[in-house]
């Protein structure tokens, strides 16, 4: 039979630890007074400060902590945030050894609880605070309860909900509309698309990370052993994807749970590197452990209050002046002043309706209460938001435009803190105008940026909206300059002759190194395959780009096309213009038209149904290739649908195929360098794999030369290719070369300019090799390598030149110097320079209708020189 102590007595043995000595207790306070920035072991020194040692500790913690609030404007205030606790569920799949929030459908059931809170019962406690002034809803609730109770599965299924965050979804919304409170979501671990369906409505988030002790999770009899997802590393991946997501983020420590000093300190580092890379984590909770009866750990010791003012006093100089500090009043036995003499800013959620259901045993203290003893300290206690005031006054892309008239109606504009006696009334939550939005902005920007180029080589808020550029120059360093290997290249080209499909990941891994005569080889061997699976004849297609929209707050670090709403060359198309556009096309021959756009905040997810439609009924014999992964995603998202369902609507609407562009590098060690939120790998697997099932074929892209490696591109052709065999919904791979020359993670000195001519044939020829016999068609990309680069790409197995284009201003933006469009006459020629026959293809490579042909014929497929500018 199990120990039921065992937990409190592994925590107890793994807590004993040799005292620093004298001189480094010396030596770390006087770099915590001067200023100096911290190591972990000297962080872990600090911790164990006391007596002189820590009010020594305490004093220069304060110091940097007033700093921070006098370059915030607020200077001597304290903040909290008036809220009701709202347990949605108690149920959950984990099994921390010191919960007595979470419990089992069979307790709940004898209480006479369901195993959720019903929406009556919520809006009842809503309602009930919104009367008392409350502004903030924390709804609280365990970690996917479904994948462990059936019958929690039994309870969403009876009530309509997918799952657990589509119920936290509805319910938001009903709490925003009928009582004006602003919720705020901790609904434990989170995926990236969660957050995407979350932050439309919750101004904020949270998750405690607890811990980055690995072993307390790892380890029988430690406190997180059993629950799936304590586990440090999804802790962490859930804080970066809050901050890809531009979500306000809480997030904080347990302390005195069995951590070592050292892996508490490690633990602030940890948050401290997510807070830089993002700028997203609001605030840090300090929570110190309470022993709790019928919980495996009731016999350990409570942390004591010295290990609480320490840990808040080493976070407070970890994460600096603008860092924001909270301990729970509650927990802390009326001790406020050694907490605000530590360096907190803020006492957390205080509710004059509900109990803290995590703690029950703990009441908050009244208002007034706080309020005096904050005064006593010094300090004016003020009332903020559950979004803190700095990110209520960046507002995008950190607030949802849904949101911004709930956040509105509460905040004060000029300091960003709560108006105390704002009445919190319900309002409307709605998709952005019911609609989509009217044109706006430079529409005319796919023929002047030929003429009169981009305003300035950066939008506006480049300094912010991707993320702490240092931060990212460390995580990128490695890809800067790709390895060498030394490898059998002989033995490689030799199996590539045989059967490519042969090759080991090593030789693959050593023909993308190959150069000299090997590389020549390597494009013979390829142009052969070429040669025998789609014949010498060069394909193109007669398309039109239509980008609808360029601005977005996504934060891609490569690209430049993106802009903000107020930027000087920011615009979105109307749907008569998109309409007008596609028609045109149509009029010179085009049998396709490829619609991206920028994800833009105020566009429904409906918006992509209304743009298929307008070409489809302006146009009904044209192909509508449109709407890459992450406008799928944002589209699902923001309609509260699956990708599933999604995309099933918008075929409906008229979708015939989707770009496999968004994929940029499908190793999210790449892509987190790349881009700051868009889609991780994963969910673009997903997605595409999804379209294939519903009969919807897409293209496949690799965007290369950037902080890449060889490897990146193999292990990216070896996932093309697996998908290809499972589901057969690939028309080609597109090879994209990365344009450096206005990329945003170029211009911060972190991209390669660009992959060399020696990358380019390399990668064009393994595409070929890899790829066979699965996916058939290679493209290469005249928009970005121009004639002559293209014509030596067909040499080198690549077999399709892409489209007409007709209008092309993303790579335009980004600085490639080779146009915005190709006549039907240019792309012949490209194929004549390459010593090949050439003919027209439709999106899915089948035969052009003869009126098609002719109609291009007579316009050569381009629109007129003198096409007139759309009027807005």
């Amino acid at each position: 039979m199990s120990d039921p102590d065992a937990p409190s007595k592994a925590v107890t043995q793994a807590t004993q630890e040799t005292r620093p000595t004298a001189n480094a207790m010396r030596r770390a306070l006087k770099r915590a007074r001067d200023g100096v920035a911290l190591d972990v072991t000297e962080a872990a020194v600090l911790l164990q400060a006391r007596g002189e040692d820590l009010a020594d500790l305490t004093a220069s913690a304060a110091r940097v902590r007033d700093a921070g609030l006098a370059a915030a404007g607020r200077p001597g205030v304290i903040t909290y945030s008036k809220s009701v606790f709202i347990p949605l569920t108690r149920l959950c799949r984990d099994k921390c050894h010191y919960c007595t929030f979470v419990t089992v459908p069979g307790k709940l059931r004898r209480a006479g609880h369901g195993m959720f809170m019903s929406q009556d019962e919520v809006l009842d406690i809503a309602r009930k605070g919104a009367a008392l002034g409350c502004k903030e809803a924390l709804i609280t609730l365990g970690d996917k309860p479904e994948d462990r109770w059936p019958e929690a599965r039994e309870w969403l299924d009876a009530h309509g909900y997918d799952d657990t965050i589509a119920y936290v979804r509805a319910i938001s919304i009903r709490i925003l509309e009928e009582t004006g409170l602003l919720p705020h979501l901790n609904p434990g671990v989170l995926t990236w698309t969660d957050f995407q369906r979350l932050k439309p409505v919750a101004p904020s988030m949270g998750m405690m990370l607890e811990t980055t002790a690995e072993r307390l999770w790892s380890e029988p009899g430690m406190p997180h052993h059993g629950s799936p997802d304590k586990e440090p590393a999804v802790r962490l991946r859930v804080l970066e994807d809050a901050g890809r997501s531009s979500v306000p983020f809480t997030s904080g420590l347990l302390i005195g749970i069995g951590e070592t000093y050292e892996e508490r300190a490690e633990s602030l580092f940890a948050l401290r590197r997510v807070a830089r890379s993002y700028h997203g984590v609001q605030e840090l909770i300090i929570q110190n452990f309470r022993a709790k009866p019928d919980t495996a750990m009731r016999g350990m010791p409570d942390a004591d209050l010295d290990d609480l003012v320490a840990t808040v006093a080493v976070a407070r100089h970890i994460m600096g002046p603008s860092g924001n500090l909270q301990a729970p009043p509650n927990l802390v036995d009326g001790e406020y002043a050694r907490l605000i003499g530590a360096g907190i800013d803020d006492w957390g959620g205080v509710s004059p309706v509900t109990i803290d259901h995590v703690n029950p045993e703990k009441p908050w203290p009244r208002l007034e209460e706080l309020a005096e003893r904050s005064g006593a300290a010094g300090f004016e206690l003020r009332e903020r938001l559950c979004v803190y005031p700095e990110f209520v006054t960046r507002g995008e892309p950190w607030l949802d435009p849904r949101l911004l008239p709930h956040v509105r109606a509460l905040a004060d504009p000029r300091t960003g803190l709560a108006i105390a006696d704002a009445p919190v009334t319900g309002r409307p939550w709605q998709e952005p105008d019911e609609g989509y939005v009217a044109a706006s902005g430079r529409t005319d920007l796919h023929r002047t940026i030929d003429t009169e180029g981009r305003t300035s080589d950066r939008r506006d808020d480049f300094d912010e909206v991707y993320g702490d550029w240092e931060a990212l120059r460390e995580q990128a360093a490695p890809g800067m300059v790709p390895s060498r290997i030394d490898a059998d290249v002989r033995e490689a080209l030799a199996v590539a002759a045989a059967d490519p499909t042969r090759l080991t990941d090593d030789q693959a891994l050593a023909l993308l190194h190959a150069d000299g005569p090997a590389l020549d080889a390597l494009c013979g061997i390829a142009d052969d395959i070429r040669r025998s699976v789609v014949g010498d004849e060069v394909t193109y297609i007669v398309t039109r780009n239509i980008n609808f929209t360029n601005v977005c707050y996504t934060g891609c670090r490569f690209c430049a096309f993106a802009q903000r709403r107020t930027d000087a060359d920011a615009y979105t198309l109307s749907l008569d213009q998109v309409a007008d556009r596609a028609a045109q096309a149509w009029d010179v021959g085009a049998v396709e038209v490829c619609m991206q756009g920028g994800i833009h905040p105020d566009l429904p997810g409906t918006a992509y149904f209304d743009i298929a439609r307008a070409v489809k009924e302006r146009v009904p014999g044209m192909h509508v290739h449109a709407f890459s992964p992450m406008e799928v995603v944002n589209g699902a998202t923001r309609t509260g649908l699956s990708v599933r369902e999604w995309l099933t609507a918008a075929k409906e609407a008229g979708l015939d195929s989707i770009p496999g562009t968004a994929a940029e590098i499908l190793d999210d060690e790449v892509r987190w360098i790349l881009t700051k939120g868009k889609l991780p790998a994963a969910t673009w697997i997903e997605v595409i794999k999804t379209a294939h099932e519903l009969g919807i074929r897409s293209s496949s892209t690799m965007m290369y030369g950037h902080v890449d490696q060889p490897r990146h591109w193999l292990g990216h052709l070896r996932t093309l290719a697996a998908i290809q065999q499972e589901t057969g919904g690939f028309t080609e791979f597109v090879t994209l070369p990365f344009i450096h020359t206005n990329a945003p993670v170029y211009l911060a000195g972190i991209a390669r300019p660009g992959p060399t001519a020696r990358d380019n044939r390399a990668v064009t020829a393994m595409a070929r090799v890899l790829l066979h016999p699965h996916i058939p068609n290679i493209q290469t990309s005249w928009v970005k390598l121009g004639t002559e680069g293209a014509a030596e790409m067909l040499r080198s197995g690549a077999n399709d030149l892409g489209g007409t284009l007709m209008e092309e201003t993303i790579s335009r933006m980004a600085g490639s110097s080779y146009g915005s469009y190709k006549s039907v006459k240019d792309l012949v020629a490209v194929a004549d320079a390459a010593g090949r026959p050439s003919r027209p293809r439709t999106t899915l490579y089948g035969t052009v209708p003869e009126e098609r042909i002719r109609t291009a014929a007579a316009s050569d497929g381009h629109l007129p020189e003198l096409l007139p500018v759309l009027e807005d």
